[in-house]
């Protein structure tokens, strides 16, 4: 499952895949750079629209990156490109080394280029597991 020269690693690529057509949902582990990453495997869609409500809420100029996000959302639908080149995670927490979870509250939404992981497993690190 590694990630040797800058190549996207074909399971992990099907995972995704899977994720931005039909909605998959999966517990996963990424390994980039050193770092784990963990959390739940989401479409691009669910991604981009989660990110606009949480811009929402804020001011005048938040609310605008919102509206250019649920736009961005729509025109998703259109492009049914093969190529997936990022990776979008929800409940996000990231170790570094032995400390604890950056950030703690799983709140955390994640996107990261596919290309970068090293490797992955499936489900999530719990703390005090």
């Amino acid at each position: 499952m590694s990630n040797q020269s800058g190549h996207k690693d074909q399971i992990l690529e099907f995972f995704v895949n899977a994720a931005n057509k039909r909605s998959f949902a999966l517990d996963i582990t990424l390994n980039v750079k050193g770092c784990l990453i963990t959390g739940t495997l989401i479409s691009a869609k669910e991604y981009f629209e989660e990110l606009s409500e949480h811009f929402e809420q804020c001011n005048e100029m938040s609310h605008k990156i919102s509206e250019q996000l649920a736009s961005a959302v729509k025109g998703m639908d259109s492009n049914k490109s093969e190529e997936v080149n990022f990776i979008h995670m929800k409940h996000v927490s990231i170790y570094f080394g032995d400390s604890l979870p950056t950030p703690d509250q799983r709140k955390t939404l994640w996107r990261g280029k596919l290309e970068k992981v090293d490797g992955f497993f499936l489900g999530r690190i719990t703390e005090g597991a």
